[in-house]
């Protein structure tokens, strides 16, 4: 089974379980995440393989993280993700790309990022549920962090962190590679 046939079906299933946990019906969810009913039947029955966005839609909707969605082993309460099991969930053909370093539920979705942005390019994020924070790192190039319109330059070396209930978007208006390490808190679904 390949990697991506994998995580399609650790998504179904993960869905379903989650949605359980929280005693969602299908319709619920999907008013929840802003996501259609027939994308959702697609994602349980593993029948599709959604955006990043998407899932990341439904994970805030359930109140837990990207890895918990996409997790597949069942492991001890120390959990090492080699270098090479990290997940690019996208990536343009300049070069930019996110990575899924890490993720747990303490005791809301808590996940670390990597992140690449050629120069020239952005990625927007809509917002999160209130309560999210996000901490950025930049160890290389210079941030041009967008929050309900204003922007924020984070040279290498420096960090921010902010509300990520809002608006917001990430781009590189230099001339070189633009990398950081992204941390997302989202509170629990009460």
């Amino acid at each position: 089974m390949s990697d991506l046939e994998l995580l399609t079906q650790s998504l179904a299933r993960n869905v379903k379980h989650w949605r359980s946990v929280r005693g969602f019906t299908l319709d619920v969810l999907a008013a929840r995440a802003g996501v259609s009913r027939g994308m959702l039947i697609q994602i349980e029955q593993a029948r599709t393989n959604p955006s990043i966005g998407t899932v990341v839609k439904i994970g805030d909707a359930l109140g837990v993280s990207v890895p918990t969605l996409l997790d597949y082993e069942q492991g001890p309460r120390v959990r090492v993700v080699p270098a090479e099991r990290a997940v690019r969930l996208w990536h343009t053909e300049a070069g930019s790309y996110s990575r899924l370093l890490a993720g747990t539920e303490a005791p809301g979705p808590l996940e670390m990022w990597d992140w690449r942005l050629m120069p020239g390019e952005s990625s927007p994020s809509e917002p999160h549920p209130g309560g999210t924070v996000e901490l950025v790192h930049v160890t290389a190039g210079e941030l041009t962090l967008t929050v309900e319109g204003a922007e924020y330059r984070i040279p290498a070396g420096a960090s921010a962190s902010f509300e990520a209930n809002v608006p917001h978007l990430y781009g590189n208006h230099g001339d070189v590679p633009m990398d950081m390490v992204m941390a997302v808190s989202v509170p629990p679904v009460p």
